[in-house]
């Protein structure tokens, strides 16, 4: 979709912010009946340019104290697919993204534990026996900000 508008990189803005704002808010914000930003909401995810919602949980909160970004090398044996890897690792339940990336590791997992404790055990019982997995590189998250993205 390349026929955006100023209201509709505002309203994008807006909604990346709070997602959970109403229409009626929204309007009121942009100086715009409720109906038309229903309607510029409803194209915008027909399009695919909104492609959810999501809950943004806390994770301390939740008693996940600890998350660790790991940079995984895959081994170079024969046999061992990027899906056979990923479906694994995509199925324990503490690794809550994999990404296939560019440079020194072939993935970045999004790893979330209790303690440092608890993240070396799910380390060498869960992630260091997954297909294909040669070197890895722990990066322990201090503190985070959130930023809206470049709308």
């Amino acid at each position: 979709m390349s026929n955006f508008d100023v209201i509709d990189m505002r309203l994008l803005r807006l909604l990346s912010e709070n997602a959970d704002q109403s229409a009626a808010a929204l309007a009121q914000i942009l100086g715009m009946s409720q109906p038309a930003i229903w309607r510029r909401v409803r194209r915008l995810e027909d399009s695919g340019v909104i492609k959810g919602h999501r809950l943004v949980l806390d994770r301390a909160n939740l008693g996940f104290g600890v998350t660790v970004f790991l940079g995984v090398k895959l081994s170079g044996k024969k046999g061992v697919s990027l899906a056979d890897f990923e479906g694994a690792a995509s199925g324990i339940p503490e690794v809550q993204m994999v990404e296939h990336v560019l440079g020194m590791y072939d993935y970045r997992l999004r790893v979330v534990a209790r303690d440092i404790a608890d993240f070396e055990r799910i380390l060498r019982r869960r992630i260091m026996r997954l297909p294909g997995v040669g070197d890895v590189e722990a990066n322990v998250l201090l503190s985070e900000e959130r930023r809206p993205g470049p709308i």
